[in-house]
């Protein structure tokens, strides 16, 4: 019996987030009320509130799911890819990350409507893109590449331009040609993050 009321508990809220992705995707953030979000799935306010504290709370669990879907497809990991100090590694690792957007967007965008009007939400990007960063940097760390003082920038960068190009193909598509965009954001990456 403990573990049906596990699983309707677990699918409860799945069904929360993935009704909540939905309507802030079709109405938008701020439309969306909680009770929009309860009764989407056929409950109330209450039952809500027994899984998320607030809208704000379901928004960081898309973050925690949409961090999954990108990192969970990495082998190597973000890190060894950079530790590799391998153009190939590089381009193939890339190469997957823009083959996620298209699944990723719903969530990138839900998240960054969220941030406009809950500064906390902005936060939690904010540690959600330094975790990428580390990873990056841990990779020049294990490899004991360039000057130490440089390296936090040098993937800031790195990950900074990465996340433009998706925002920016989010709202715009594909402004070149894909392998274009591929090649010139390895070009770039091997020159912040990979020694000739």
């Amino acid at each position: 019996m403990v573990g049906l009321r596990k699983a309707q508990k677990e699918m409860t809220r799945k069904l929360l987030l993935d009704k909540g992705l939905e309507l802030f995707n079709s109405r938008g953030y701020s439309a969306t009320t909680v009770d929009d979000i309860a009764a989407g799935v056929g409950t109330t306010r209450t039952t809500f509130y027994l899984h998320f504290p607030s809208k704000a709370d379901l928004v960081r669990s898309l973050v925690d799911t949409a961090d999954e879907m990108m990192t969970s497809i990495d082998d190597p990991s973000m890190t060894d890819v950079v530790a590799s100090n391998n153009r190939e590694l590089i381009t193939v690792y890339l190469g997957h990350k823009f083959d996620q957007w298209a699944e990723l967007k719903p969530f990138i965008t839900a998240t960054h409507q969220a941030a406009a009007v809950e500064p906390d939400i902005q936060t939690t990007i904010d540690q959600w893109f330094d975790h990428a960063i580390d990873s990056l940097e841990a990779g020049l760390n294990k490899a004991n590449r360039f000057d130490p003082d440089s390296r936090r920038v040098r993937c800031a960068l790195a990950f900074g331009e990465l996340e433009f190009l998706s925002r920016r193909w989010m709202r715009l598509g594909w402004t070149v040609p894909r392998d274009v965009a591929l090649a010139t954001m390895v070009d770039s990456w091997c020159q912040l993050l990979v020694e000739p």
